[in-house]
């Protein structure tokens, strides 16, 4: 039986790429899922759309605004585990729009800690991101590292997991953050990297258009995230620690292009799309983690290779390309 059998569990983000594979997961473990989704007027579950028809039946689904206090300090109600992944996660869009980001990144955090403090929850899970190290003074990556907002993005993130510091000192709430690398897997939005590459190989593109391939990224499978997610839920933490999720490993997007184009049997090449270009000193040139902490503490180191991992999203892809998508830039 699992540590979180029976537990009430509130996953905020439960519609997304990661919070959706969390939600099947904790689902899997026999916990008891209240499953915050972003309202809008069609009633759409986001990924959660996708599950089984009994799975989702399961789930307390809460369609609302993170930026809501009441709504989310009312949907922790009776949570011991709460799970927070909502958040606005594209860089480019942070360019043109970092007031979003500021109030749902930032202030939803807020409104997520004080529900947590008010309701008593006896764990909190922050999710980071390793893009808040900006390009980094020495790899591997520890945790200990400075901080850099080198996007809005970024800066909104450094800021909620700065909140989450502020709570546990201030507070004692029980919150620690969790700091994924760059997770990839099925449902992955479309402007990620390893979708957009395989989506434009996968309909017989000859070039494929990308941005600057010269930045390393460090990439873990869903599954190995999740996992993690699930370890940190019952982990004996200090409140405020702070754990990365990472393979350890980096490659440049020039390789995983080149992995790609070994997965799907292409012989495409690269072409420059200057939209998908950074501005200079915003580009992060490389992100590799040392995961030696989530191995201490929790246990955990990822099972899925890069290959692999590839092999799964491109077999996932297959049935649901749409060439027009493919090739369209999208924030």
């Amino acid at each position: 039986m699992s540590e979180l059998t029976g537990a009430r569990v509130l996953v905020t983000g439960a519609d997304g790429f990661i919070g959706s594979h969390l939600v099947e997961r904790l689902v899997e473990e026999g916990a008891d899922v209240c499953a915050f989704c972003i309202y809008n007027s069609n009633g759409s579950l986001g990924w959660l759309d996708e599950l089984e028809p009994k799975r989702r039946e399961s789930l307390d689904i809460r369609m609302g605004d993170i930026r809501d206090e009441r709504f989310v300090r009312d949907s922790a109600a009776g949570a011991d585990v709460v799970f927070h992944l909502a958040a606005l996660i594209a860089i480019p869009y942070s360019y043109a729009a970092p007031a979003s980001f500021v109030d749902t990144n930032v202030r939803g955090t807020l409104n997520v800690l004080e529900a947590v403090r008010a309701h008593g929850a006896r764990r909190m899970v922050n999710t980071s991101t390793s893009e808040v190290y900006g390009t980094p003074d020495v790899v591997p990556i520890v945790e200990s590292h400075p901080l850099k907002g080198q996007s809005p993005y970024s800066a909104t993130k450094i800021a909620a997991d700065k909140m989450c510091e502020a709570f546990a000192l201030s507070f004692d709430t029980p919150v620690i953050t969790l700091r994924p690398f760059n997770t990839f897997g099925p449902r992955q939005s479309a402007r990620a990297v390893i979708p957009t590459i395989l989506g434009q190989l996968m309909t017989g593109a000859t070039e494929v258009r990308l941005g600057n391939v010269e930045p390393r990224r460090d990439f873990t499978y869903v599954s190995d995230t999740v996992d993690g997610f699930i370890r940190s839920a019952t982990a004996p933490l200090e409140a405020g620690e702070t754990i990365q999720l990472g393979s350890g490993a980096a490659v440049s997007v020039a390789d995983l292009f080149r992995m790609c184009c070994e997965v799907t049997g292409s012989d495409a090449v690269v072409a420059t799309d200057e939209q998908r270009v950074r501005p200079e000193r915003s580009e992060v040139m490389v992100l590799q983690s040392d995961p030696s902490r989530a191995k201490a503490l929790l246990g955990w180191e990822p099972t899925v290779s890069l290959t692999e991992g590839l092999r799964m999203v491109a077999k996932w892809l297959e049935p649901r390309l749409d060439p027009a998508r493919a090739s369209r830039y999208q924030r």
